[in-house]
């Protein structure tokens, strides 16, 4: 073992000084967990019946299709250091059926969504809109963004070249930008949408990004809303600056979706059930398991990153059927979107712009 995970196993024994507790903390943001959900930063914190001061945590369940809303409110910065989140509401919805053909279950998750969206941000009438998609379009993974705003209507133009519709039956003035990525365009994502948002003026930002995720099982069936902005790239470690109210000086919604796992949380993973197995075959009272169950999850995973990195560097994994998935759930932001943007339109002509 290395000398850097020499300090982990002193601190188990209380034996740590004070240099030492400063190297590890330098440790621990290089091996830093890759998590975009404030759900999984929770978790990282203490287990669910812990209570942190600062942080709220709402469940509700809707069980016909097996559907999972946990809202994390992260109420001021005491909660904000313990989760390492900007103070805000983070709504996580979980379900398997997202990432399947099912399209009777999509329609209850999208009228859900549309919901859960109109709850962190009220759109009124002669509100000016602005959705970007985040991310690459020729990286499957990363083009969740792109696909969905490629199906939002977008009407801003028509308030342009025909003046302000008359009644209560028109449309909300929605416009839509897929900036692409820095290295197709030599600027950041920041820059970009900042000129656009100083030149229109939108009521509101919302943005769609890929996310990473801390749990395998959490991939591709994972959808987080947030009114506290994004980082584009933030997951797989490529920090960028914020798009968010403080930023942009407008209202940023963030809409994202876990599609990759870094490798060494799959590694992680498997050693627990690994474990789980082991110590039902061999027992719980040997030296080995005491040894191990000394480290904390955190722990296991910083010593699992610095074997792999060696070996794989900072490798994210998706899976293989990451093309008709992305077309789903691409799908389901945009749907929930233009119900939530255009709420005169009926769910089937919603889907009619869909593609």
């Amino acid at each position: 073992m290395s000398k850097e995970y020499s300090f982990i196993m002193e601190r188990n024994g209380n034996l740590m000084d004070k240099q030492n507790v400063e190297n590890l903390e330098k440790i621990e943001q290089k091996y830093n967990v890759r998590t975009d959900l404030a759900i999984e930063a929770r978790e990282m914190v203490g287990e669910e019946d812990v209570e942190i001061k600062g942080v709220e945590v709402i469940i509700d369940e809707i069980n016909d299709i097996d559907l999972s809303i946990t809202k994390v409110n992260v109420l001021d910065e005491h909660g904000s250091k313990a989760l390492n989140k900007p103070v805000g509401s983070y709504i996580t919805m979980e379900c398997e059926l997202m990432k399947q053909n099912d399209p009777e279950a999509h329609e209850e998750i999208v009228r859900e969504l549309a919901k859960q969206l109109n709850d962190l941000i009220k759109i009124e009438k002669d509100m000016s809109i602005l959705v970007v998609g985040l991310g690459n379009w020729d990286v499957t993974p990363d083009s969740l963004g792109p696909r969905a705003v490629s199906n939002v209507l977008v009407t801003r133009h028509l308030f342009e070249e025909f003046g302000q519709p008359e009644g209560e039956d028109g449309f909300n003035k929605v416009c839509a930008i897929i900036p692409g990525v820095m290295g197709q365009t030599g600027m950041e994502t920041f820059e970009i949408i900042h000129g656009i948002v100083n030149k229109i003026k939108p009521n509101v930002v919302i943005a769609i990004d890929a996310l990473a995720s801390r749990r395998t099982s959490r991939v591709n069936s994972t959808i987080q809303i947030a009114d506290t902005g994004v980082h584009p790239g933030s997951g797989v470690g490529n920090r960028r600056k914020g798009l968010t109210e403080e930023s942009l000086g407008v209202p940023v919604i963030a809409i994202g979706v876990p599609t990759v796992v870094d490798a060494a949380t799959i590694v992680n993973d498997t050693m627990e059930e690994l474990m789980i197995e082991m110590k039902k075959q061999a027992g719980k009272n040997t030296e080995i398991f005491d040894m191990i169950d000394r480290f904390n999850e955190q722990e296991k995973y910083q010593l699992i990153k610095e074997v792999l990195y060696p070996y794989v560097g900072n490798m994210f994994v998706t899976p293989k059927e990451i093309d008709a998935v992305i077309k789903r759930l691409s799908n389901i932001i945009a749907s929930s979107l233009n119900i939530m943007l255009q709420p005169n339109l009926e769910f089937d002509e919603i889907t009619k712009f869909l593609s």
